[in-house]
């Protein structure tokens, strides 16, 4: 994000920033400063780009957070707009063919509700993947990680060296463990799938 014209006070200007390495889903971000907005912060998709809304006074520091905030917020309202099985098996597929070149071919994607003790599993004779329903409503992100998570075991057994390296491809695989980690603690819950101890 430049020290451009953007950022100066007065009148609501636009401007495009650059997008940030793991944001989802919008292939453009438009920061849409006005002076007339003093501290709400507010963001939607139009068309192919995410336009986030903010103060005019805001620093560079402070627009950056707030882009990452406000794109996590909408992937997550995204999201709830719960997948069905069959939009899932297609994100799964997408998400193969963009990581691991399409090598990593599940018989079947679905969400269950008997999972409670694990965010996703696997049976690699099958090829089945299961998620939990507990997932439903987290961030895109989070949905994708787990779906790669399983993805992997298709190609690598374990939890070793070459299933991690798999991992390493999807940029969000540390925020989103993160993320389901804060979810397991303040839940009580298991530790996200994968957890190096197992």
């Amino acid at each position: 994000m430049s020290a451009d014209p953007l950022h100066r006070a007065g009148k609501p200007q636009r401007g495009k920033t650059s997008r940030p390495p793991d944001a989802a889903a919008a292939s453009e971000i438009e920061v849409r400063r006005s002076a007339r907005r003093r501290r709400t912060v507010s963001a939607y998709r139009e068309g192919g780009r995410t336009v986030v809304l903010i103060p005019a006074r805001m620093s560079e520091a402070e627009e950056r957070r707030w882009v990452t905030v406000m794109l996590d917020k909408l992937a997550a309202q995204e999201s709830r707009r719960t997948l069905g099985d069959t939009e899932l098996a297609e994100r799964a597929e997408r998400l193969s063919a963009q990581y691991f070149d399409g090598r990593a071919r599940p018989a079947s994607v679905r969400w269950v509700t008997n999972q409670n003790t694990r965010w996703g599993s696997c049976t690699p004779a099958e090829g089945s993947i299961r998620l939990s329903h507990r997932l439903q409503g987290m961030p895109e992100y989070v949905v994708d990680y787990v779906l790669l998570h399983e993805l992997a075991h298709l190609l690598v057994p374990g939890h070793g060296p070459d299933f991690w390296r798999l991992l390493e491809a999807y940029p969000r695989t540390e925020r989103a463990r993160g993320y389901l980690e804060g979810v397991a603690a303040a839940a009580r819950l298991p530790h996200p799938p994968g957890a190096r101890g197992e």
